[in-house]
């Protein structure tokens, strides 16, 4: 046992979650009855989730407390990156739904969309709403707008603080940073309890029922994460992109596959810009505001979703329409997090610009929940994974201009 343990210490974290996934999906297949191994997963990404919104709010919070100059450049880059990203997303995803048309068999699949939007006004709503929810309310719900939002003000607010306060808040930052690291300690445990869930209730069907579908959603996905992404990076830093690129996917991406949750995601984000050697300054908003507005992901689902949905209705559609719903479906992303359901309550919105009736929508969302084991994992995996991307290349590019 002594010796096992030494050789398990001496793995690194990402050696440990692929031995996790793999001992997951070998019991799920297996003894998919022992649901008590699902258990480490929900305890994992419960201490996730718990733990993310009271880290976001003391490190914003510090780190605006102590703002040095050029901050606010490379946040106006950073948000720049992160918008931009989206719409390509969005854009590629409508070149990859006309390359590869996709139709839908509709019958028997519904969905409750009651909650869904009626209309971007009721998006940007939901958005403004919370940025002025009650900052106590915003961390135990995990709004992370409203969590942002307070702790911008605080931040701002404590500029002028004494250096005692100052230095109290980064005791408190870096302890709650310390907390988040025992947790992700357990990330090996906790996502083969994921992976045990996942294969003991949907089995490996999920992986040919809609495959079509499947095929375009991930290659798109993947087309954007490893072509459309590093090309902007490139033009960005001027150097070879792949190693970051690389990185942020195994570092990021692969833990966020798992959890599926941009939210969960961000303590794992804040460790790798601090292993990169990124200014706390900048990524301790930009990371969190990632998980808000960095919705490529988000964008390439509501895109080929809506797209199949119009192709199984033979409705014609031509490219300049097409473009409008890359950009309606940007927009819909970036507002994806205020809204219960996330990208796929958004699908009857981006529907609506076709006169897709609402029902109809409502089965192309039931669709969405089918294949989301796969979808919203590798939505997510991109989602998150950009956000550190971007955070580093706006930084490199400032280093290069020194």
């Amino acid at each position: 046992m002594k010796n096992i343990l030494q050789a398990w210490g001496k793995l690194s974290l990402i050696q440990r979650i692929i031995i996790g996934v793999v001992i997951g999906a070998i019991l799920g297949l297996l003894v998919p009855s022992w649901s008590v191994i699902g258990l480490f997963g929900t305890v994992f990404v419960g201490a996730l989730k718990g733990v993310a919104p009271i880290l976001v709010f003391v490190l914003v919070a510090h780190a605006l407390s102590q703002s040095r100059q050029g901050h606010q450049s490379k946040m106006k880059s950073i948000i720049a990156l992160y918008l931009l990203v989206t719409f390509a997303a969005a854009f590629v995803a409508v070149i990859a739904s006309f390359l590869f048309p996709v139709t839908l068999n509709l019958a028997g699949a519904s969905s409750d969309t009651s909650s869904a939007p009626q209309g971007i006004a009721e998006v940007f709503t939901t958005f403004i709403t919370n940025i002025v929810d009650n900052p106590i309310n915003a961390i135990a719900n995990a709004n992370y707008i409203g969590v942002l939002s307070w702790a911008v003000l605080f931040g701002l607010a404590l500029r002028q603080a004494s250096d005692a306060v100052k230095d109290g808040l980064g005791q408190v930052a870096d302890a709650t940073s310390k907390v988040v690291t025992w947790v992700i300690s357990l990330a090996p445990f906790g996502i083969m309890g994921l992976v045990f869930s996942t294969i003991s209730e949907n089995g490996m069907e999920i992986l040919t029922t809609y495959g079509r579908l499947l095929l375009v959603l991930v290659g798109t996905m993947a087309v954007v994460a490893l072509v459309v992404n590093p090309l902007i990076a490139f033009i960005m830093m001027k150097e070879n992109p792949y190693p970051l690129v690389f990185r942020c996917l195994k570092e990021s991406g692969l833990p966020a596959f798992f959890t599926r949750s941009s939210a969960a995601n961000i303590p794992v984000n804040m460790k790798l810009c601090k292993d990169l050697g990124l200014n706390e300054d900048t990524y301790s908003v930009s990371i969190p505001l990632g998980a808000t507005v960095n919705m490529g992901g988000a964008a390439i689902t509501i895109t080929v979703l809506t797209l199949a949905a119009v192709n199984t209705l033979g409705i014609a559609v031509d490219f300049p329409t097409a473009f409008l719903l890359s950009v309606v479906a940007a927009l819909s992303a970036c507002g994806a997090s205020g809204v219960a359901g996330g990208s796929l309550l958004l699908i009857p919105l981006a529907c609506s610009l076709f006169g897709i009736d609402s029902n109809i929508a409502s089965e192309v969302v039931g669709v969405g929940f089918i294949i989301g084991v796969i979808q919203d994992s590798c939505e997510t995996a991109i989602n998150s994974s950009t956000d550190v991307l971007f955070t580093a290349v706006a930084e490199k590019s400032a280093w290069g201009k020194k």
